[in-house]
């Protein structure tokens, strides 16, 4: 069975029904994380160390997947995240100075991460509603960013998909 995301990803769970670790009422454990998002965190981790470094893609390529959890990826979309985030770089800050109140060179290296993540997958990434990769992009921000950082995901990549999805951006708001 194959985890496509929804809306309602779950990572395979029911509509409604998150999955955890231990299953029981207070479990404090980590919900199980989707394959997807998973490849999301890992393309995070080796785009920002791109960005920090400029390091050539095999070498981080190869760090990354030496990291825990990447064999619970789902890295077919790690390779189109992470390889085609980078190739696309100059044409994502250029979508994304657009949209965003200062230069990508003056994001914290993460954010920038996350926002190229975010555009690519607006920009190529076709079979993910626009909602499910700003949303995508939002938890990593979460997760990894500033205290407000999710905040600022959410606002410029809600404007990028005007531009780069207006006919699902227009039908979906009506």
């Amino acid at each position: 069975m194959t985890t496509k995301d929804t809306p309602q990803d779950n990572g395979g769970a029911p509509a409604g029904k998150r999955p955890s670790a231990g299953g029981k009422p207070g479990d404090k454990r980590a919900p199980v994380k989707s394959p997807r998002r998973r490849a999301r965190e890992h393309a995070l981790q080796g785009i920002y160390q791109w960005l920090l470094t400029g390091d050539e893609l095999a070498v981080i390529d190869a760090h990354t997947r030496e990291q825990d959890g990447f064999d619970k990826s789902d890295r077919k979309l790690y390779d189109k995240v992470f390889y085609g985030a980078v190739e696309d770089a100059a044409e994502l800050d250029a979508v994304l100075a657009r949209h965003a109140d200062r230069k990508t060179t003056e994001l914290s290296p993460i954010e920038h991460a996350i926002l190229m993540i975010g555009a690519f997958e607006l920009k190529h990434c076709i079979d993910v509603p626009y909602k499910v990769a700003i949303n995508e992009a939002v938890e990593l921000a979460k997760s990894f960013g500033g205290t407000d950082g999710h905040k600022y995901v959410n606002g410029v990549l809600d404007r990028a998909a005007v531009d780069l999805r207006p006919v699902e951006v227009k039908a979906a708001r009506g």
